[in-house]
């Protein structure tokens, strides 16, 4: 029998939310540079106390041709690589420490596991996966892999934004308590693949791949590999019928009511007054806004397929 081939040894660029899992995303960091470490790689670690200088730092190391792009937190670090690594030879993988990891758990990559999600650097198999793709005004691209939101959860999540407490998950859900009796069906015009709606709707969400917000299944049939964007239309309905529907969301089963529509396509316009976009949880760009899908676009390192 002829020996296991050696691992081959790759440069991996490092990047670290400090902030993630509860505060230990430096250990986190530490930990999973030494996995690296240990398993032959070269580690260079691009972390940096502002997001805008640890991105700066990530744009050269890509340029200089790391090999893999690791990112260490949640779904807005998984945005940051994606941002990053999108149509570049450079490989992502994600190591999922934060609060939702909807999108490393779209992908099935372990969650709150980061010896495991270090390991598959060495182990793991390539996966390409489509990304969605805004051009600014000024040409800039950008990037994000999950779901768009630009309705009522996006009118939450600026609500949010500007409260310094509490932390986390009950920041929004006490926004969402303000927000909610004065909240209006929003008038839109979605264009998808040239076919125009217009609409009032009180939530409109595109997706790439199925959930947000840490679980929640606003896109169940979405897939990250398909060529395609699925859109959902919650159109008008009352406060008190939207406290009915919101909470199906968990399960996916809302897609049921007669109030959501879901539309595929490969290119989708959302045009609103006001309305600031979140992509992977991270505020995106106001409307108008296009967004086209990228087959292919990011490889992630994955699970060898058993």
């Amino acid at each position: 029998m002829s020996p296991n081939p050696l691992p081959v040894r790759k440069r991996v660029g490092l990047v670290v939310n400090p902030t993630s899992g509860k505060n230990r995303g430096m250990a986190l960091g530490i930990e999973v540079a030494q996995r690296l470490r240990a398993a032959g790689h070269e580690v260079l670690d691009l972390s940096d106390e502002s997001f805008a200088a640890a991105r700066d730092r990530a744009l050269g190391a890509i340029a200089q041709g790391v090999d893999v792009l690791a990112v260490v937190g949640g779904d807005g670090m998984v945005h940051l690589g994606v941002d990053l690594a999108a149509e570049t030879k450079t490989t992502l993988a994600i190591i999922a420490a934060g609060t939702g990891n909807d999108v490393a758990r779209g992908l099935g990559l372990p969650v709150h596991d980061p010896v495991r999600a270090a390991d598959l650097v060495t182990t793991g198999t390539p996966r390409t996966i489509d990304a969605i793709c805004h051009v600014d005004a000024h040409g800039g691209r950008h990037w994000f892999a999950g779901v768009l939101g630009a309705g009522f959860d996006s009118v939450v999540n600026e609500r949010a934004n500007t409260w310094p407490w509490p932390k986390g998950n009950m920041r929004y859900n006490l926004a969402i308590l303000r927000e909610l009796p004065l909240f209006k069906a929003i008038p839109y015009v979605v264009t998808v693949d040239g076919v125009r709606h217009e609409t009032r709707a009180m939530l409109v969400a595109v997706g790439n791949g199925p959930s947000y917000g840490g679980g929640m299944q606003v896109l169940p049939a979405a897939r990250f590999d398909d060529g395609l964007l699925d859109v959902l239309l919650l159109h008008e309905i009352s406060t008190l019928e939207f406290l009915k529907v919101f909470p199906k969301v968990f399960k996916g089963a809302h897609v049921t009511h007669p109030a959501v529509e879901i539309i595929q396509g490969r290119s989708v316009t959302l045009e609103a007054e006001g309305i600031m976009a979140y992509a992977d949880g991270e505020r995106f760009a106001p409307l108008p806004i296009t967004l086209d899908v990228v087959p292919g676009a990011v490889t992630v390192l994955a699970p060898a397929a058993t």
